[in-house]
Formats: C-alpha cells, structure tokens, sequence
C-alpha cells in the first residue's frame, strides 16, 4: 500500500488553499445561539465547543422547559421559551437552525430577517424556490445563510477535491453514492462535475427503495441510491474518472479516510491487465477532531467541528458563504432533490 506523500496539504480547507482565509481565523470571535434542543443540536453544541473562537451564549425551544433542560445539561448561559426572543437577542451574532427540515425556511428567514448570520441544518429547505428566496433574503439584508452541508469540510472531502481539481484521476465520468437521506447523496454530483455543471436528463425508480439517475451530457453521469433507513445500506461514494478512481471511506457522508486508485496504464482496469491485481491504492486516514466529546452520538458527528471552524473563518473575512458549499452548489444539489421529490 502506497502512501500519499503530502495528506496535509492536500487537506487544506478550501477557504484557506484558495487564500480566502487563513486558518488562525478559527479564534474570530462568534457567539451563538442555537434555534431548536434537539439531539442535532445537542452534537452541534459539542463539536463546536471545540472551535477556539466559538461560545454558544443561548438557546431557543418552543417550550421553556425544554429550553432551561437542555441550557441546564450543556451549561449554555441563557434560555429563550420562544424563537422569536433567541434571535431577538442583541448578544448573538449567529443562528444554528437545527429543527425539522419543513421548518428550515421559516426559522432560517425569522433569524435573517433579525439581522442575525444563519447555519441551516441540510437539507436547506423543501423546495428549490425556497431555498432561492431563503438566499435572497440573506444578501438583502448582508447576512451569512449557510448550508450545513457537514459532508464537504470533512479533510477526506478536501482532500478528493484536492484529487479531482488537479486531474489527477482524469476527466470524471460517474459518480455511485447512496445513502437513506438523497440529500447527502445528490450533493456528490455537483461535487465531482463541477456546481455549474448541467443536468441533460433525470429520470427516477421505485419507491420505497428508491433510486436516480443524472446524465451530465453523453459521458457523465451520476447513480444514486437511497436504501431504506432500516437496511444494512452500504454508505459508499465512488468517483470514478478515465485515468482513476476515488473511494471515499465508510460512512461517506462523514469519512475519516480516502482511497485512491491511479492505475500505471491511464484508461485500462488493471485487474484486466494483471491476472486480477487492483490499480496501486493510495489511502490516507483523517482521525476525528481529539478535542471534541459526544456521549451517544451519530457516526462521526464530531466532524460538526470543521464545518463551524469554516464559519469562523469565512465570517472572519467578511464572506458570506463557504466555498466547500456556497449558493450554486446548495442550489444545484437541491433542484436535483427537487426532481426526486416530484417523480417518486
């Protein structure tokens, strides 16, 4: 097994390879309030409490109660019984919307219309024109609307951007992703075509284990699947290119590592040419943050970290989006979860 000489580098968050940032802006200071105590929240709290820069000053529930419970457990300072009076807060400067996903809108534009930057749990709305008119209310009124893509700050992500913008596996040709939830998968094609990449033709199969297809012109495609939420789904993404391949590793909606396969001969599978030996791997590791802890959590979820020190840094330097998940690639991952939606 080879080893990539470089994994470092070829991490970098795309906000500071591309000189937007630099990565000391994690200290720039953003206190946060957090719209929803869910257990979503409750992660994000955690792994966020890891950003230097980061203090999570209040939260807001619908229930007063349940406001002071979860303020009392995660010894958050202040407790708001209504959203309205979270986001009303003077000393917050942004908003974690953390509810259900027909919510989205509705907390995201009460947040904005505050004044207050806003970081929307994915997907970012139910509709495409939803998220459109949740992004024109956000330049309006100069604020941050941030899709809470978590996926593409992960280093393993960074790093096949790395790959992918340097033509090191060639043109990309397919992407193969599933996952239960379409969003995390139909976020893979803007991701390996490019977000200004356009779709030729959607089309859609079954139902309860669903499926979709998206052609990028006569050579490109992306396979999607979304295997029910209760079977043994496999969680892998692969994006494959004329000259290799990428794998990222298991869950590939949050990896902690990469594989890539570059084979000597550009545009030949080895196994066909070697009596059945795999391209040459590269693999590369990227452990979870250490200064993070979450009882009982989600797979990976302590990777929340890096999407927050992305805020930081962004809103450090007077941006108003990530480049690892700006507008165009937000919209373009929801129009084709728009297609999904109405033809199954």
């Amino acid at each position: 097994m080879n080893s990539f000489p470089k994994p470092a580098l070829e991490s970098t968050p795309l906000d500071v390879s591309q000189g937007l940032t630099t990565a000391d802006d994690v200290n720039f200071p953003l206190r946060w309030g957090i719209l929803g105590a869910g257990n979503i929240s409750r992660q994000w709290v955690l792994s966020t409490r890891g950003c230097r820069g980061a203090t999570i000053a209040a939260v807001g529930a619908r229930d007063v109660n349940r406001a002071r419970e979860f303020a009392t457990r995660l010894e958050i300072p202040r407790a708001y019984g209504s959203y309205e009076e979270l986001v009303n807060d003077p000393n917050l400067d942004i908003i974690y919307v953390g509810t259900i996903t027909r919510l989205h809108k509705e907390h995201s534009l009460l947040a904005i219309e505050a004044g207050k930057h806003v970081l929307c749990e994915k997907p970012l709305a139910t509709t495409l024109e939803d998220a459109k008119e949740m992004y024109a209310a956000a330049a309006k009124r100069g604020v941050m609307l941030q899709d809470a893509m978590w996926t593409r700050f992960f280093p393993a992500f960074e790093h096949a951007r790395s790959v992918i913008d340097r033509g090191d596996i060639g043109d990309v040709v397919m992407v193969q992703a599933d996952f239960f939830d379409p969003i995390y998968v139909l976020q893979t094609a803007p991701f390996a075509f490019g977000k200004d990449a356009e779709v030729t033709d959607f089309s859609t199969l079954g139902r309860r284990s669903r499926g979709a297809l998206a052609e990028y012109g006569e050579k490109r495609c992306a396979v999607f699947s979304f295997p029910p939420f209760n079977s043994e789904l496999p969680e892998t993404t692969q994006i494959i290119g004329e000259q290799g391949r990428i794998e990222l590793g298991h869950p590939s909606h949050c990896p902690t590592d990469i594989s890539i396969f570059l084979p000597p001969d550009n545009g030949v599978p080895s196994r066909y040419r070697t009596r059945n030996i795999h391209a040459p791997k590269i693999h590369i590791s990227y452990p979870l943050p250490e200064n993070v802890s979450i009882p009982s959590a989600f797979p990976n979820q302590h990777g929340f970290l890096y999407q927050a020190e992305a805020v930081h840094r962004c809103l450090a330097n007077g941006l108003k989006t990530c480049p690892q998940y700006d507008r165009e690639d937000s919209l373009h991952s929801m129009s084709l979860l728009d297609k999904v939606n109405r033809l199954t």
